[in-house]
């Protein structure tokens, strides 16, 4: 029921590919690290309204999360290592979402994810 077509919202994500070191002016290198992402791609999945007790019970007493989307696709992309553009539509804006923890099961992946507000 929650993987019809008629209820999922086309969101974009983009795949964790590596930390990069961060290097000041004379190419040294600073001790933080900067995280590089693929290109923002398009996907349909079911996103929530919001956080519920039936979702909290899902993933348990972990960290904040705000929506939960679920799938059907047990091929889904996404990872906890992913972050998402769900209430943007502008993908050349800062994403707006990140994944808390993912929950697989026998016939449906369920992702918990947190809002940020990124400085762009």
């Amino acid at each position: 029921m929650r993987s019809l077509e008629r209820n999922k919202k086309l969101i974009h994500y983009a795949s964790f590919i590596a930390s990069k070191p961060v290097k000041d002016e004379w190419g040294n290198e600073t001790g933080e690290y900067e995280n590089e992402y693929s290109a923002p791609l398009p996907y349909k999945i079911n996103v929530s309204a919001a956080r519920g007790e039936y979702a909290t019970r899902q993933f348990g007493d972990i960290e904040r999360y705000d929506k939960v989307l679920v799938t059907g696709d047990m091929s889904c992309p996404i990872t906890e290592s992913t972050i998402l553009w769900v209430d943007k539509p502008n993908t050349n804006e800062p994403h707006d979402y990140i994944v808390t923890r993912v929950a697989r099961s026998l016939n449906s992946i369920s992702i918990a994810i947190r809002k940020v507000t990124i400085d762009g």
